[in-house]
């Protein structure tokens, strides 16, 4: 177990970011990501609702790694995350340009809608991208201190558009309101599907033990298990009806009411104590610990700068995403849907130093 430690001891071992990143002190992207929200309401929420989209279903259900890997790989994605939350400029834009490469793996043809699915296209990013902005956003405001002032969501919706240049997204087309967002939404409905797979794997990550460490004792996890019906049905009740019913889910408005008292008690106690914020953060993404750690313990970073994704991408001698590595992303192209091969895992193990092992 973690010892109760006073934040001045905490903060002795954590090494500070080089730079205050894309958003730093005083933004709202970090007043909204830190709180303790995100790191299981709304990073579930996202990952579950990004598989009403039949590529990116595909996508995973085909390389099968959340079903094989859930832990590893919901840290993974964690600490890439909290990069472009909380990061550093140089090491964020380096894992920006390899997860290119990770993504020119995912691609393969999509047995729901009979269509070709690459990872790396800009709508399939943007889907990703926007899911996981506004359902970060959603639970702060469900289950945390409540709804931003409008001028704090306006600058929200910005920085979310700002984070959007680390991916192939073009930035133009991110949504910059609560109404652009719900508009997104509609707009993307009718390419939603909730085939057998899908919903299997939303009912597999809802189970949420799944990102638990593998060799936690059966008592523990046990002993978890009410917690994780408090998270999993307040994670439910944040779905609109449709997807509700797309992903196979039955809760009644008064669950959906009764399950918020206890969501909101859990995380005001983890905003009110670091040490147990950190035992989370230890227990479900431990490689994202040394990323968002000098953030919630305030360490000054080493020079006190930001800059947006643009100009680290310039000044650290990055391609846009869009048009990073052509050569890897056509060889893949070719194996996949020329000879009929499986892709290589040279953008997987890359990324290993940069977002964490595989295994």
């Amino acid at each position: 177990m973690l010892g109760i430690k006073t934040r001045s001891a905490l903060r002795q071992e954590f090494a500070p970011h080089a730079d205050y990143g894309f958003f730093g002190p005083g933004s709202v992207a970090w007043k909204v990501w830190s709180h303790p929200t995100s790191y299981i309401l709304g990073f579930a929420r996202a990952v579950t609702i990004e598989h009403l989209d039949p590529n990116l279903a595909a996508a995973v259900v085909q390389a099968g790694g959340v079903r094989y890997r859930p832990h590893t790989r919901y840290g993974r994605t964690m600490r890439y995350f909290a990069m472009v939350a909380f990061g550093a400029t140089e090491p964020t834009a380096k894992a920006a340009d390899v997860l290119v490469k990770v993504h020119s793996k995912a691609i393969g043809n999509d047995p729901v809608t009979g269509s070709a699915y690459d990872a790396n296209k800009p709508s399939s990013q943007l889907w990703i991208h926007v899911t996981a902005w506004h359902s970060i956003l959603y639970c702060y405001e469900k289950f945390g201190p409540g709804r931003l002032s409008p001028s704090e969501e306006a600058q929200f919706w910005e920085e979310c558009a700002r984070a959007a240049e680390l991916q192939t997204i073009d930035p133009a087309t991110v949504p910059r309101s609560r109404e652009d967002v719900i508009a997104y939404f509609e707009d993307w409905r009718p390419h939603l599907a909730a085939s057998e797979a899908a919903q299997d794997m939303v009912h597999f990550i809802l189970g949420l033990d799944v990102a638990l460490p593998p060799d936690m004792p059966a008592w523990q996890k046990k002993a978890m298990s009410p917690l994780l019906y408090v998270l999993r049905h307040g994670i439910i009740s944040t779905y609109p009806q449709y997807m509700r019913q797309m992903c196979g889910l039955r809760q009644g408005p008064l669950l959906d009411l009764l399950i918020v008292p206890p969501n909101k008690v859990f995380h005001a106690a983890m905003h009110r104590s670091i040490n147990l914020s950190m035992l989370l953060m230890k227990m479900i993404a431990p490689a994202a610990l040394e990323i968002a750690m000098p953030v919630l313990l305030d360490i000054p970073a080493e020079n006190p700068i930001t800059m947006t994704p643009r100009e680290a991408q310039a000044k650290y001698g990055y391609e846009l995403p869009v048009d990073a590595h052509p050569e890897l992303r056509a060889k893949q192209h070719d194996r996949v849907f020329g000879k009929g091969e499986k892709p290589s895992d040279e953008g997987i193990i890359e990324s290993e130093q940069h977002i964490g092992a595989i295994a």
